[in-house]
């Protein structure tokens, strides 16, 4: 088996040469923090019911701005980003419990 030496070399720098380039585009992508992100969300989760909670006031009220169409599609949204929100907790909390009970 004949292996050529040179071609190997240049393969190997020219995958050395990537690598580096994929580090410094990771280097350079903003890094967000996984506890932001889900803030983030829940944030939005409650901006979305509270917006909700609004346009119901509103509609109750007898605002001639407001009609039923959004009051229901609003409800709806945030009942969605709700439900999402709450799978994701449990999906996370699923996943806590499954760590704590690998053996070390």
């Amino acid at each position: 088996m004949d292996i050529k030496a040179a071609a190997l070399l240049a393969e190997m720098q020219s995958l050395q040469g990537e690598a580096r380039n994929m580090a410094a585009v990771q280097e350079t992508a903003p890094r967000q923090d996984f506890a932001e992100l889900l803030g983030q969300a829940v944030n939005k989760v409650n901006g979305l019911q509270q917006t909700t909670g609004d346009l119901r006031t509103r509609f109750e009220l007898g605002d001639p701005a407001v009609g039923l169409e959004q009051v229901m599609i609003s409800a709806q949204k945030s009942s969605i980003a709700f439900d999402a929100t709450v799978q994701v907790r449990n999906k996370l909390v699923e996943s806590y419990k499954t760590i704590m009970n690998m053996p070390v």
